[in-house]
């Protein structure tokens, strides 16, 4: 495939552009863990059913990433990109209009496939369009900007929910993503596959990714670091801090802008000195190695304290998670340009599948240790101890097959 490398200025506006999308894809992501009371309350909703709630944006965001990458690599970002985005304003319109938590799972699930193109549809482009050396800094300026998504979630959402309702943000939210549509159409360059495959006989297969070695090593990293990374901080972060940290409502929206806060400066500072040390495949494997082990030391000191762990350690978490973010560009990395689309997409089809379930089996495991006699902070640390004992041995499993990389 043939890379058609833009200039700067056109750069810059794509990345503007494709950022806003995925700002409001993070945003809908974690929104559920400062409404969830309002949820619960007028829904009576269990644990478990929140956690399924939570996941269904992750069921719905795995469900598409095989066919995306197909279309990404044929269609390009810009159709592809926009026509997702229109069946997210359907699902944001529908949950707004629940009555039931069957439309609200439903509604949830629709929105996760409509927005499942939201950073894929960009690090293919860039894949493309941008220089090789920015690859590591360009994605992670968009998890920086996914960060501040995140952020939004929290104290705004927080704000604005007894003045017009959790209905009307969607509703908000609905009106926002079809200027994102607008400013896709206008801004973002046709996609001409033919120039893109010029001079190469690589016609992509997916059989070739998930045959790969380097790929094989990631995918239980990705389903359970990765996934556990999102269980966390878009839903069991907020009931963690009101459950067992014994945090009111408001105080955890405020736990959760700091956790958010604290993820957008890393990504921010990550994005200017990773493409300094990470300049390939090799060494993203490096750093990996000893980086990737810091959150479960920090989630293990999470689950010691209990009570006493509150949005600091949860911040300094996913704080640590940071070198996580090395995993998808060196995957982009390491395929050929005409299979980047479908390497991206089936690396994020393992993670969102990872954070679906583990957000919903922590459900699972709270509810089942309560009915068993047990109190919610003892059930909180056994989901937090599942993910952790998943990651440390997906971890391991990354190592052995990396050894002599």
């Amino acid at each position: 495939m043939h890379k058609v490398i833009l200039p700067k200025h056109k750069a810059i506006t794509i990345f503007l552009v494709f950022a806003l999308g995925y700002y409001i894809s993070n945003l809908l992501r974690s929104i559920t863990a400062t409404i969830s009371p309002e949820l619960v309350s007028e829904f009576n909703l269990s644990a478990g059913d929140l956690g399924l709630l939570g996941g269904g944006y992750f069921l719905g965001f795995a469900s598409v990433q095989i066919p995306l990458g197909y279309l990404l690599d044929s269609k390009g970002p810009k159709k592809i990109v926009s026509y997702f985005l229109l069946i997210a304003i359907l699902g944001m319109v529908s949950f707004a209009l629940s009555k039931n938590f069957t439309i609200l799972l439903l509604s949830r699930i629709l929105i996760g496939v409509g927005v499942g193109a939201c950073l894929m549809g960009p690090l293919t482009a860039y894949r493309i369009w941008f220089q090789d050396e920015t690859q590591q800094r360009a994605n992670s300026w968009m998890l920086m900007t996914g960060a501040i998504g995140m952020l939004s979630s929290s104290l705004p959402v927080q704000f604005f929910l007894p003045i017009i309702g959790w209905r009307a943000i969607f509703g908000v939210l609905a009106l926002l993503t079809l200027l994102t549509i607008f400013l896709i159409i206008y801004f973002i360059p046709n996609w001409d596959q033919k120039e893109n495959r010029k001079n190469s006989e690589d016609k992509g297969s997916l059989k070739e990714i998930w045959q790969n070695n380097f790929f094989k090593s990631l995918v239980p990293m990705g389903f359970f670091n990765y996934g556990g990374l999102f269980a966390i901080q878009t839903l069991w972060a907020g009931p963690w801090m009101i459950k067992v940290s014994g945090y009111t409502a408001e105080e955890s929206a405020n736990g959760l802008f700091i956790i958010y806060l604290s993820l957008l400066l890393s990504f921010l500072c990550w994005g200017y000195f990773v493409p300094k040390i990470s300049k390939s495949v090799s060494d993203a494997i490096r750093l990996l190695k000893f980086g990737a082990p810091l959150n479960l030391l920090v989630l293990t000191y999470i689950i010691y304290l209990g009570p006493k762990a509150g949005a600091f350690h949860l911040a300094f978490f996913a704080v640590s998670s940071v070198f996580l973010s090395l995993t998808q560009p060196a995957v982009g990395m390491a395929f050929s340009l005409s299979n980047a689309g479908k390497a991206l997409t089936s690396f994020n089809l393992l993670l969102f599948i990872g954070a679906f379930a583990l957000q919903w089996i922590i459900g699972i495991i709270i509810d089942s240790s309560v009915s068993l006699g047990f109190s919610e902070v003892i059930a909180f640390k056994a989901g937090m101890m599942f993910i952790l004992i998943t990651s440390f041995f997906s971890y391991l499993f990354f190592l052995v097959k990396n050894f002599k990389n």
